[in-house]
This record gives structure tokens, sequence and C-alpha cells, in this order.
């Protein structure tokens, strides 16, 4: 890989891992956050569309629009986790959980792993992911044993909802750029839907539209891993985005200033390392 293919395959990371730390910096409700998000992915969308001109077929709207639904899930739990275990604790998890769900639909609807090695490096790299769930969900005080464990609900669902959202363009073999427009039309009806049914959820308010730096994030992150995945391939491509899980956390740690006593951030920083290896395992078995 030349430098410039490296740095393009790290424009995804920065993107999506800025993109928490923005969020929780600019504040608002979770419905600021995910509709201001929205906002910028449709726009976004919607420019892709008359640059690319996609054939609009029903498989593509089908596919793209379960992706949106799943994304929207996935993100909209994630953000409610980020305010009961931090975002230090959630993105390793959430990363994980994502990785070892995707990794096993691969595995097993898309028979992406057909030798035994394959299994063998895959079986490793879950069983590396797995151990560095349980290291960063590590917590010594029984004070926030309620939250933990409400938190951890959150993520496992979210996790399916991104599990959906990276694997149903694959079920439907849809291309990457065709996908754009008609998922950022799905996630934007998704978010109001879900929004609305939130009492008091402000979802045009003022933190609505500073939290459009979050969607400018996600949406340079999403463009990011196409061109990355078109010029690296989708192996190097989707395992060097996951590096967000490092900005993601170390910012939650430096920026966002959530405590930690020196045992937990111990396991947190182990449980990174061994997330960020079984991602490098999983890209090497494709």
């Amino acid at each position: 890989m030349s430098l410039t293919d490296i740095l393009i395959a790290l424009v995804p990371a920065f993107g999506l891992g800025f993109q928490v730390i923005a969020m929780q910096l600019i504040g608002g409700k979770y419905t600021n956050k995910v509709m201001g998000m929205a906002i910028v992915t449709l726009i976004v969308g919607i420019c892709v569309y008359f640059i690319k001109r996609p054939v609009l077929t029903p498989s593509l709207w089908l596919g793209s629009a379960l992706s949106g639904i799943g994304f929207c899930i996935g993100i909209v739990l994630q953000v409610k986790s980020f305010s009961l275990v931090g975002v230090s604790m959630t993105m390793p998890i959430s990363v994980g959980e994502q990785l070892v769900g995707t990794a096993l639909v691969g595995a097993i609807c898309f028979r992406e792993w057909t030798t035994t090695s394959q299994w063998l490096m895959g079986i490793g790299a879950l069983i590396l992911i797995v151990g560095g769930i349980a290291m960063t969900a590590y917590h010594e005080s029984s004070e926030q044993g309620s939250n933990v464990r409400k938190g951890m609900i959150y993520l496992l669902i979210s996790s399916l909802g991104f599990v959906a959202y990276a694997s149903f363009p694959t079920a439907f073999k849809l291309s990457g750029w065709d996908v754009v427009f008609p998922q950022s039309v799905a996630i934007f009806i998704t978010m109001v839907i879900i929004c609305a049914f939130e009492k008091n959820n402000q979802m045009f308010g003022k933190k609505t539209w500073q939290n459009m730096i979050t969607g400018i994030c996600f949406s340079i992150a999403n463009l990011g891993i196409i061109f990355s995945n078109q010029i690296n391939g989708v192996a190097v491509g989707y395992t060097i985005s996951q590096l967000n899980v490092i900005i993601s956390t170390l910012g939650g740690l430096w920026i966002l200033h959530e405590t930690k006593t020196s045992k937990e951030l111990k396991f947190t920083i182990g449980g990174v390392i061994l997330v960020v290896a079984g991602a490098v395992l999983i890209g090497m078995t494709k």
C-alpha cells in the first residue's frame, strides 16, 4: 500500500471516531444528535444521486431501506448508551460486537470463510474480540451496576442494527455508490419517526443544527470507506475503518474527561488492543 492508500483507508476511522466525540461535546438530547446526522446524510445522499445517477430499482430501494433502518436502530441505542456507561466503555464493546456479528454473518450466510485456515483464524479473532469486550466492560464500582446492565442490553440490540446496516447491501448485491441515496432517505424518514415518539423531542431545535457537524463526520466516513474499499479492497478498508475505536475511546478519556479507576483504565486499554487485534485477524481471513 502506498502512503496515499493508507491515508484514504484512515479517513473512515477518523470520521467515525471524531463523530462520537463531536456529538458528545455539542450535547443536546439524543434526538438532536441523531437528527443532525440524518439531515446531513440526506443532503449528501441527494448530491451523490445527481452525480452518480443510479437506477433506482425495487431491489435497491428494499436493500438500502433495510440497511438504513438497521443503522438508525444501531445509532439511536448507541447514543443512548453514552449517557449510561460513557463513550470509553460504549465504543470498544459496540465495535467488538459489530465485528463478531459481521464476521459470523459473512462466514455463515455469505460463505466468506471456505478454508480451514480461514475458520481457524476467524475463530481465533472472535475469541480475541470477545475477550476484549469482556475486559472493556469491567467496572469496579457496584453503584453503576443497573446503568451498566441497561447499557449492555442497548449495545447488544444496537450492534444487531449495525450488522443489518452492513449486511443488507451485500445480501442484495448492491453497489456502494448506488446505496448512498436510497439509504439516506431511509435513514432520514426512520429518524423522524423514532424521534416523533419522544416527548419534547426538539428534533429540529438549535442543538440539532449544531449536531450537523456529526453528520458531516459520518458522511466523510461513509464516502471514505467506499473509496477505500475500491482502492484497498474490502478486507483492508473495513479493518482499518474499525480503528475508530482507538480514537473514540481515547477521546472519551482525554477529551470528554470520563473517569475510570486505574484498574478499569488498564482493562479498557487492554480490551481495545484485543478488539483491534481481532479486527486485523478478521481482515486477514478475507
